[in-house]
């Protein structure tokens, strides 16, 4: 299985910008689909973005629409999460996922966060209101 380090995460105010990175190793990276999630102290894990295995399908949730991106460099077993406007209610910790799919199929991201096999320990968001 892939091991996943995220990194960028921090301190910053309402209406600036993060690029949170995560790399893998262990694996062959452009093999696994990968998301990023977020949780917050006491509530659930939920699906921020995902990208499939070239980049070739994106899927947001519906409050990051616009304001976040995601990308991958396959050469450099890193997947990207660009988040701009961030908002108070966008602290969190912010976990990086992979999922085993089959080279040369475009598989859309999954939602659920039961159907990721790897998972990093993720990275701390914080935008004070």
């Amino acid at each position: 299985q892939v091991q996943l380090v995220e990194s960028g995460g921090g301190l910053v105010q309402a209406g600036d910008s993060l690029r949170l990175s995560c790399a893998g190793s262990g694996g062959t990276f452009s093999r696994y689909v990968m998301g990023w999630f977020r949780q917050a102290p006491g509530k659930e894990r939920d699906f921020v973005a995902g990208i499939s295995l070239n980049g070739e399908r994106t899927k947001f949730a519906d409050f990051v629409k616009g304001r976040f991106t995601i990308s991958r460099d396959n050469a450099k077993n890193t997947v990207y999460l660009q988040m701009n406007s961030l908002k108070p209610e966008d602290t969190a910790a912010y976990l990086c996922a992979a999922r085993s799919s089959v080279p040369g199929v475009v598989e859309v991201p999954p939602r659920n966060h039961g159907a990721y096999d790897s998972w990093g320990q993720g990275t701390q968001v914080t935008i004070p209101s």
